[in-house]
């Protein structure tokens, strides 16, 4: 239809060799007018690669994985890869049947995605001759991790509260056992240093819960705490940014006009619908699944990548729980 060589028409479908502009543009309106797909199963054998990726994950609730694997297949909608996704909980044998389905499926490279820093998927990877990068998980020693920077993302939040003139910044936050709460500490306590303030207090720790968040209110704004109270709490999550919210309602706290109070997560099913809204760290998950994704791609194509974790840029999503004007 295009009048061209088969090679030709290849060319200017892959968007390779060198070609009138003309000539590439007459092929693909004809790919389109034809609605033509290639053959993958063709285009694998002659390649030898599947063009698919698989991704591994045990967040089954999909919380941090489904924003993960939108980035991932944006990456890699451009580049006619198919992305493979199977939830394995924390269960080790489960883990290998899936791993073993997907070597058999011949993906070209793997995406292991968490639902905590620290913690690594159950899974051996020895011997394994595909191409990994971690995602939101613990990464072994020499390879490849993508996570959101908590503690610039949590500095950017105290920092946007002091610059509303609050000066009594408290931190309501979750477990200590877990990597994200030192480092969101670390952000906390940063951007107090830098705005000349001091901390109110050491952090509060307990679950990640509402339930928590509403104990937290009482122990920072109680009859039993005296004159001297917080004007704005930065909270480690959403949910315990929402339980501390709706104690302070009851007590008559007023939300921001007493205090101010930011999460962390930028959940929205918790952000949204919290009274007022809540302003909220996004940890900009997508953007994290789009940089993993394009480095996996080059990582297929035999290009050095060098090891080590990547913490990408956070964003802060302003409501009115700080005095915004968001929703």
């Amino acid at each position: 239809m295009a009048g061209v060589s088969v090679a030709t028409a290849s060319k200017a479908l892959n968007e390779r060799g060198s070609m009138m502009p003309q000539t590439r543009e007459r092929v693909q309106a004809a790919a389109r007018a034809l609605n033509f797909r290639p053959n993958a199963m063709a285009r694998a054998l002659v390649s030898q690669r599947s063009f698919t990726l698989g991704l591994l994950t045990n967040d089954t609730y999909g919380r941090f994985t489904l924003p993960v694997a939108a980035g991932l297949s944006e990456a890699m909608v451009d580049r006619g890869v198919s992305v493979f996704l199977c939830a394995i909980e924390d269960d080790p044998e489960r883990a290998r049947v899936n791993l073993d389905a997907m070597q058999e499926k011949c993906v070209d490279g793997l995406v292991l995605a968490g639902k905590r820093v620290d913690r690594a998927l159950p899974l051996d990877l020895s011997g394994l001759s595909l191409p990994v990068v971690h995602v939101y998980s613990a990464r072994p020693p020499g390879g490849i991790g993508f996570e959101p920077d908590d503690e610039a993302g949590a500095a950017l939040a105290v920092a946007h509260l002091a610059g509303l003139g609050r000066r009594r910044i408290a931190h309501v936050t979750g477990p200590v056992g877990f990597a994200a709460v030192p480092m969101r500490e670390a952000g906390w306590r940063r951007a107090l240093a830098e705005a000349g303030l001091s901390p109110f207090g050491e952090p509060l720790s307990g679950e990640w819960s509402e339930d928590f968040g509403f104990r937290a209110a009482g122990l920072l704004f109680g009859p039993e705490t005296g004159p001297e109270r917080p004007d704005a709490v930065f909270c480690g999550n959403d949910q315990i940014a929402r339980g501390l919210m709706d104690a302070l309602a009851l007590m008559g706290v007023g939300v921001p006009d007493d205090v101010a109070v930011v999460g962390f997560d930028n959940w929205e099913i918790f952000a949204q619908a919290t009274r007022p809204a809540l302003t909220s760290v996004d940890m900009a998950l997508k953007e994290v699944g789009r940089q993993a994704g394009l480095t996996i791609l080059d990582m297929i194509d035999g290009k050095r990548v060098e090891p080590g974790t990547r913490r990408l840029p956070c964003r802060l999503v302003v409501r009115r729980s700080c005095g915004g004007a968001g929703g």
